[in-house]
């Protein structure tokens, strides 16, 4: 059992140090961010179902998620060659395509979310 909590412990930091490092290099992570905190007031704010808000929500820190994805690939193509590579080029491009669908799932479901409103 103490094995593993301190395996808990280190996975626990670990995953802070991740979240740090994308938080302090990627600008695109900190929008995101900040656009969730901005999704979250307004859905605690509006009134919408519990079944809607818990949604948006779950969606915001999906695309969060998704960059963070995003960005560890980036990353991990980015340190094994620096040299153009269509490959390495398709997985960028397909981990950004990533962010972007759940963007709009993101955003697809604010749009039922204020025309319910009406």
């Amino acid at each position: 059992m103490k094995y593993f909590f301190t395996r808990l412990k280190d996975r626990t930091r670990w995953s802070w140090q991740g979240l740090a490092a994308t938080w302090r290099d990627e600008y695109s992570f900190r929008v995101w961010v900040w656009a969730n905190l901005v999704s979250a007031i307004l859905a605690l704010w509006l009134p919408l179902g519990d079944g809607l808000r818990v949604l948006i929500l779950v969606l915001g820190l999906l695309v969060l998620v998704a960059e963070l994805f995003n960005t560890a690939i980036e990353r991990a193509v980015d340190h094994t060659s620096t040299d153009h590579s269509e490959l390495a080029g398709q997985a960028k491009d397909a981990a950004s395509a990533a962010v972007a669908l759940t963007a709009i799932a993101a955003g697809v479901v604010w749009i039922v979310g204020l025309l319910s409103l009406l």
